[in-house]
């Protein structure tokens, strides 16, 4: 998901770059919600992960 954010941060600079704000600010969008959306999914992981852990000691 971290590689499909990366991807649209780079369409967004080469948009941006190019003069296509529109563009630029959608994928830039997408790009935002996909990162946030990562990191929410790692941290509910690491948790479920350590909850796990201190059930098997």
């Amino acid at each position: 998901m971290l590689k499909a954010a990366l991807v649209f941060f780079i369409i967004s600079l080469v948009a941006g770059f190019l003069g296509f704000s529109g563009v630029s600010a959608a994928t830039a969008g997408i790009a935002r919600i996909l990162f946030f959306l990562a990191i929410a999914l790692f941290l509910i992981f690491l948790i479920l992960a350590f909850m796990a852990g201190s059930v098997l000691l």
